[in-house]
């Protein structure tokens, strides 16, 4: 099988495996595991904030960071298909009783979209009180916010008294697709969570970063929440590999991606926006639902995002011969004569 549908669905590496079996541990929850300890003083450093906490996923460090910035009843700000509206099955109301309010179009948005989204101060109307980022975006396709942007929104944020986050899932990929050091993403926002089990290829595993206060709050709160974990260091052990090994050949996998999306839409059976990253979205003219089985029948696994709308995600453990195969597979599924969908 060619497994297309995340960068999620990585294998630890061998050398991955043997730096997990040689990793020093202790218990996390009394704040004794050392490989742990390592892992935060290298995001710390990577990000350029003043603390780190390991956590067990993306979503419980965007949940986290929502909880430190509101109150209940409060509302936050974010882009269209942002991830914690679509993929973190409705935290926010549950664990802080918090509501979205959608800026933009595409996932991204500017100052003044955000301005359109904020209430009246007003008894009956929501408290906005935080502004969440995604970068790169993941329902877009991978989008690679203009820092720019982010620096001018950043500036409207704080001039609002919001607190400004940054889910930085797939970071690692808008670092190396930019040019631009990780710290000076990070920089604008209080808080950030970066993921190393997206694209990074560790088995498990994201970390929260921001001020000190912000980390001993968040430590508190994710044991409350059943996060607290004991001998971490052996899934720490895997973050430092795969930071220390795994960046660099981020490249490859946006190579692949865009010399995918190229091979579909030279076809005419298909249209796929040339990517930024490593996520390709390609429309199709055909049921994305049965174009999927039908993939899945021929040996490539994709997901279905929209009716006519496949989600392709290149990654660690995809060759160089398979975004071939993969490409001529869904040529095939889709047929001589079926018409390209028109993009506008």
């Amino acid at each position: 099988m060619i497994d297309l549908r995340s960068d999620t669905v990585t294998r630890p590496t061998q050398a991955m495996r043997e730096a997990m079996a040689r990793a020093e541990v202790g218990d996390d929850v009394f704040d004794e595991d050392p490989t742990t300890h390592a892992l935060e003083e290298e995001l710390t450093r990577i990000t350029g904030k003043e603390a780190a906490l390991f956590i067990s996923s993306g979503t419980m460090g965007n949940q986290l960071a929502i909880a430190l910035h509101t109150r209940p009843g409060d509302e936050v700000i974010v882009g269209e298909g942002a991830h914690p509206v679509w993929y973190e099955s409705g935290a926010a109301p549950v664990l802080s009783g918090v509501q979205f309010a959608t800026a933009g179009h595409g996932g991204l948005f500017d100052a003044d979209e955000m301005e359109e989204q904020i209430k009246p101060d007003a008894y009956y109307a929501p408290r906005t009180s935080l502004v969440c980022v995604e970068n790169t975006h993941n329902r877009s396709g991978g989008k690679i916010w203009p820092q720019a942007q982010v620096i001018a929104l950043g500036e409207r944020v704080k001039a609002r008294g919001f607190a400004y986050h940054l889910d930085g899932a797939r970071l690692w990929n808008a670092s190396i697709a930019s040019g631009r050091e990780v710290r000076d993403l990070c920089r604008p926002f209080d808080t950030v969570t970066v993921c190393l089990s997206k694209g990074l290829g560790a088995p498990v595993g994201s970390v929260l970063a921001g001020t000190k206060d912000h980390i001993l709050r968040a430590r508190r709160l994710r044991k409350m929440w059943g996060g607290g974990m004991r001998q971490t260091g052996i899934l720490a052990a895997a973050g430092l590999h795969a930071l220390a090994h795994h960046r660099a050949r981020l490249a490859e996998d946006h190579e692949r991606a865009r010399r995918f999306a190229q091979r579909v839409t030279d076809s005419g059976k298909a249209t796929a926006a040339p990517p930024e990253t490593n996520i390709v979205n390609v429309d199709v003219p055909a049921s994305a639902e049965e174009v999927v089985q039908q993939l899945r029948d021929d040996g490539v696994l994709v997901n279905a995002t929209g009716p006519k709308r496949l989600r392709v995600v290149f990654h660690l453990d995809v060759s160089a011969d398979q975004v071939d195969k993969a490409a001529e597979a869904l040529v095939k599924v889709l047929g001589a004569g079926s018409p390209a969908p028109q993009t506008t």
